[in-house]
């Protein structure tokens, strides 16, 4: 199929791309590796397609006090690359070589990809297991909200109307692992664990559990891993695919709560 008809304007600053968003029927596009094959399939119908990929205020990689800041339009090939990223941001680092294939991964753009929500992606497990912070901006300045509360159901955030993803900030945390089970590498997950544990505690989030990331509070507060996998049943009710039962994915489930719980206990 081919892509509806639909207008397009490159922006080069972030009062340009303002302006564009906030005409009717505007789409952004960033990398575009997931809203070109949508337009394609006609899945999106927009008026307007916005690039922001020209937009520097949305590019680099950075360290601050509260932790590292990752402007939205770095792409995964960069994150990847970071030496900043596999130092500060090792979850991310460990993540990123589960996303698609470098062919994507040389195009699309973490912002993209926790403005899109895929909740079978890697980038919000992340997110959500770090309580990372997303950076959203507006021509009247910038909204900052946790991951725990950005994500609200089935491929829809917290983004408003005339806003956009300028940047995440992740905090360093003591020790972290990411997993995932997947038919064959580069292709989404059939399940996915990102874990971290910092001062206040353990947290774990999965891909492919839900409309959204899932956390999974109750395992986390459990001191054994026999506790946490009983405990993994009420925190999780994970939907049935064309491959696999429900039954299927939580025991999966509970196998890479395993694995990641192991690699956790290790001392460092």
């Amino acid at each position: 199929m081919k892509a509806p008809s639909f207008a397009y304007a490159r922006a080069k600053s972030l009062a340009e791309a303002f302006e564009l968003i906030e005409r009717p029927g505007a789409k952004i596009l960033a990398g575009g590796q997931s809203l070109i094959p949508s337009l394609n399939m006609r899945l999106a119908h927009p008026d307007l397609l916005v690039d922001i990929t020209g937009v520097g205020d949305l590019r680099g990689i950075e360290l601050k006090p509260s932790g590292l800041r990752i402007g939205a339009l770095a792409t995964h090939a960069q994150i990847e690359k970071s030496e900043l990223v596999a130092k500060h941001a090792p979850l991310l680092a460990e993540a990123v070589k589960h996303v698609a294939h470098p062919a994507i991964r040389n195009r699309g753009t973490i912002g993209g990809s926790l403005a899109l929500a895929d909740p079978a992606a890697e980038y919000p497990a992340v997110a959500l297991a770090l309580n990372a912070t997303i950076v959203l901006a507006h021509r009247r300045g910038e909204r900052r909200m946790s991951a725990e509360h950005f994500f609200k159901s089935l491929f829809e955030t917290d983004i408003r109307p005339g806003e956009l993803v300028a940047a995440v900030e992740l905090p360093k945390v003591e020790r972290s692992v990411f997993l995932e089970l997947a038919r064959r590498h580069g292709d989404y997950a059939i399940i996915g664990l990102a874990a971290v544990v910092s001062a206040s505690g353990k947290r774990i989030a999965f891909c492919g559990a839900g409309g959204t990331p899932v956390l999974a509070p109750l395992a986390a507060k459990e001191s054994t891993l026999e506790a946490a996998q009983r405990a993994l049943e009420k925190d999780l009710q994970p939907p049935a695919d064309l491959y696999h039962s429900s039954s299927t994915k939580l025991h999966l489930a509970k196998v890479l709560l395993s694995r990641a719980w192991n690699t956790l206990s290790k001392p460092h």
